[in-house]
């Protein structure tokens, strides 16, 4: 299980919110995230933030550092390395798997990550048979873009997306994201995107809009 920094906002969570980090952070790097995003008639929520493992990276010159997967070429059809973001779907499906067992409902949990960690979500919501609340992807990309529609689990494209990017993002170029966020929805994905004047980090606008869409899954739920 991987290590975790947690928040609740209240007693008694009936949400969790899963966030992963991006490239070279940690768990920390969002935490401070949860006051400007979290407001005061939400059911109380667990945010579970953890720390990837170290591994090394290529294009970094092969430097150990928290990474979800290795980074083997600066194609984004193919930069990601397949075992790699396998071996971190799975080990945040043991994280959902745990947010279960501590009694929070599949459909009460959302899966978020930024660059690196919205990877993940991405990969790990299309794969998903049993449907979280959402997936929040920011400043991101679809892995394996080409064999998308392959990986796509029955059911899985009921799950709500929300996608954000900087129109100046200077490591994961907007068109980028454009193009995943196409392809989810030629899958059938219901998506709402963002996009911002900004590089690759994340903006007040967008905490905004992400407390939107928020509050529409407690809505639903």
């Amino acid at each position: 299980m991987l290590e975790t920094v947690e928040q609740e906002t209240g007693a008694a969570p009936e949400w969790s919110v899963i966030w992963l980090h991006g490239l070279g952070a940690d768990g920390h790097d969002f935490a401070p995230i949860v006051p400007e995003l979290v407001r005061p008639h939400w059911p109380a929520i667990r945010f579970v933030f953890p720390h990837a493992p170290k591994r090394a990276v290529t294009i970094n010159g092969g430097m150990p550092m928290r990474a979800w997967y290795d980074i083997v070429s600066m194609d984004f059809r193919s930069r990601a390395d397949a075992s790699g973001v396998a071996e971190s779907v799975a080990q945040v499906e043991a994280l959902i798997a745990r947010e279960q067992a501590r009694g929070i409902a599949l459909d009460h949990i959302v899966l978020a990550g930024f660059s690196q960690g919205g990877a993940i979500t991405l990969s790990a919501g299309l794969q998903r048979r049993a449907q979280l609340a959402g997936l929040v992807a920011l400043s991101t990309y679809l892995p394996e873009v080409d064999a998308a529609a392959d990986q796509l689990a029955a059911g899985a494209n009921t799950q709500p997306v929300f996608m954000a990017h900087g129109s100046a993002d200077p490591v994961i170029p907007v068109q980028v994201a454009e193009n995943s966020a196409q392809v989810l929805k030629a899958m059938g994905f219901e998506l709402e995107w963002h996009r911002y004047p900004m590089a690759h980090q994340v903006c007040a606008e967008e905490i905004h809009a992400l407390g939107d869409w928020l509050q529409a899954r407690f809505s639903a739920g």
